[in-house]
Order: structure tokens, then sequence, then C-alpha cells
């Protein structure tokens, strides 16, 4: 078993797990020196020109960054894994290869080709965005993050990753994979989120000055690669020496995370309303809230309390004898769970409704989210 001894001399090697405290001068958690600081981001670099991922958006070693391609893949990267993204990038250059070619687009177009990447405020605000850069800033992303901050869906992780990644400037960005890695180079046992704040001072005194850009997705690449969150290949990591989680065995341990409320359930009704020629009718969502701006099966408010026939009728989008389909369409959302039943019917009025009338063999056409093509699928397998 290694000594506290090795333990400390790894803290005093990293120095930055904690800010340094005025109360007590012989802190072994005060800043870190820039000898170690500089030491930690070469060793990194010199490890990420070895093995970094080739990704569709990065650029090539030796060639600048696409600020445009920077900014549209931390947009989809959010809350979503490099995998499912890929093919999502590619159709996006391929449709939209400049930030003007995006603005130019309409809103529609745009969550149509969003569908599958879900939380759809993303893609309301990446086009937003394309807009407001291209009137304001002559179709040039800023490179600072306070400027870039104040765009449309940048939020302070966002503007640093594009600052770093897409403009080389010092700017820390801490993503679940960075965390996790200061988290166990820093031998960080408070459980997040309430780690946070440390975590984020241990990765603020690492960042360097020189190639910030390289180091930072280097750090992420460590974090994909090599400081994995199941079984760490801890032998082969260029910070393995200085790792405190390492030298005390607790890397596969760490981050520590709070227990997670469980998620309520909410639900709602449906309506799958048809009209003489066999098409149904869509609404388009309000801009705010879930899914905002996108088309659905009209349907009832999301609420905890389950919704009797007379009630969900109340909210019905037209007269119709509404019949409730057996089955229930389920769908998780991040902070709850949601059950959908679906009331079909024959539209016995058309005129005067709120909404658009589309052909069944066309929905496909329609920004339909998930949870829309789930309640499709359901109502004509089990509607009339």
């Amino acid at each position: 078993m290694l000594s506290s001894r090795v333990c400390e001399k790894n803290k005093d090697e990293i120095m930055a797990a904690r800010p340094a405290s005025t109360d007590s001068p012989a802190d072994s958690s005060a800043a870190p020196s820039a000898a170690p600081r500089g030491d930690l981001a070469g060793r990194l670099i010199a490890w990420y020109e070895r093995h970094r991922r080739v990704l569709p958006w990065r650029a090539p070693a030796g060639e600048r960054p696409d600020p445009y391609r920077v900014w549209l893949s931390e947009i989809m990267l959010q809350q979503t894994t490099v995998k499912t993204v890929g093919p999502y990038f590619r159709a996006f250059v391929r449709r939209w290869p400049t930030v003007h070619d995006l603005a130019a687009a309409e809103l529609d177009q745009v969550l149509h080709a969003w569908q599958g990447l879900g939380y759809y405020a993303r893609a309301r605000n990446l086009h937003r965005c394309a807009r407001v850069i291209c009137r304001e800033h002559g179709g040039r992303l800023p490179d600072g993050e306070a400027a870039l901050g104040k765009l449309p869906g940048i939020g302070p992780y966002t503007a640093a990753a594009i600052a770093a990644i897409a403009f080389d400037r010092p700017a820390t960005v801490v993503d679940a994979n960075v965390a996790r890695v200061m988290a166990r180079l820093g031998g960080v046992e408070e459980p997040l989120p309430r780690a946070r704040p440390r975590i984020e001072a241990l990765a603020a005194a690492l960042t360097p000055s020189v190639r910030p850009g390289d180091y930072a997705q280097a750090l992420m690449d460590l974090g994909s690669i090599v400081c994995t969150p199941r079984a760490p290949k801890c032998p082969i990591c260029p910070w393995a020496g200085a790792c405190v989680a390492r030298a005390m065995g607790t890397a596969e341990s760490l981050p520590r995370t709070a227990r997670k409320r469980q998620r309520p359930t909410r639900r709602g009704v449906a309506f799958w309303a048809v009209r003489a020629d066999g098409q149904v009718l869509l609404r388009r969502r309000a801009e705010a809230g879930l899914l905002g701006g996108m088309m659905e099966i009209p349907s009832t408010e999301w609420r905890a309390k389950a919704w009797t026939a007379k009630e969900a009728t109340r909210q019905a989008p037209l007269r119709a004898r509404w019949r409730a389909l057996p089955g229930v369409v389920r769908h998780g959302f991040t902070h709850f769970h949601l059950e959908i039943t679906v009331m079909a019917g024959r539209a016995a009025e058309v005129d005067g409704i709120d909404g658009v009338w589309c052909r069944i063999d066309r929905l496909g056409e329609r920004a339909l989210p998930t949870l829309m093509k789930k309640i499709v699928a359901h109502a004509l397998a089990r509607g009339p």
C-alpha cells in the first residue's frame, strides 16, 4: 500500500485541488507554481500529439480550426455523445457549410435536420445565433469568452470551449470528461455538484497560456480514451505519476456524485384527429418550454395527476367523438418521465382549426420530435 507521503507528494505536484487559503499559509493545497503546471500541460499535449482522436469537426494537426465548425460541434455535443453527433454534424455542414448558409435557412428546416438529437432548444438557439452572428458580427464568431457568452445558446462552458479551441485563448474548459480527470487528479472526495468549484479551480490553475486549444482538446480526449468512468487505464495515463486518486487506489470511485432524486412521472393526452380524406392534424408548440417550436400531435398539458376523459376532451383541438386507444406512450426527459394516452377521433369540423393538416405519408417531412413519432406510431398501430 502506498504511504501517505506519496499521496502528499502528488498533491504537491498538482497543488490545485482547492483554491489557496489566506488563513493557512502552510496548506499543501495552495495554488500550483508555474513549473509543475507547465510540466503537466506539456506532458498532456505530447500525449495528445500521438493519440488525438480524429473527429469530423476537429482540424488536422497544424491546421487552423474553423470557428463555425467548432461552434456547431460544441452546441451539438451538449448532453449528447460524440458517436451520436457525428452523422448529424456531417449532414449539417454538407447542407449549410457556412454560418451565412445556416442563417439563411428556415427554422423548420433546421429543426427537421435536428430530429433525433433532442434538446430542441439548442436547434432554435443555433439558428437564432447564426443570424445574430451574420447581422451583428459580420458573419464572424467573436473570439473572446465574454462576447461569445452574449450569443444565443452559448453558456460559460461553450464560450470557453470555442474561445480555446477555435481561437487558442487560455480559457478553462470543464465538461464531464474534464471534471472526471480533475477530480481524480486532485483526489477530490467531495461529491458533485458540491465539488464543482474545487474542480474548476484545479482546472483553471492547470490551464496553460501556450497552446491552450490543443490542451483543452487533449484533456477531453484523455477523459474519453484513458480516464474513463469505469476501468480507467491508469498505467498508460500521462498524468499517472501526479494523480492522487491513482496513488490512493480510488480512481474508479471518483468523481463521487450526490444521490439523484427519483424522476417524477407526468401524464398527458394526445389527440389523433383524422379528417375525411385521411389527413391528420398537427400543431406547432409554443416557442418557450420543452420541444418549443416543434410540430406536435395536439395534446393536453403534462401534469402529475392522471386525466379523465372528460377533463382531457375539454382541451381537444376540435369537436369529435374521441375514444382512448389501448396502451400508453412512454418517453423520458431529463427531469421527468412522461406517459401519454392517445385519443383518436374523426374531425366533425375542419375550418378555423389551430394547426395544419398533413397526409400520413408526408409526416416524415415535418419537424416531429421523437416523442411525437412515438405517438404517431402508437396511433397508426392501434387507431382506426
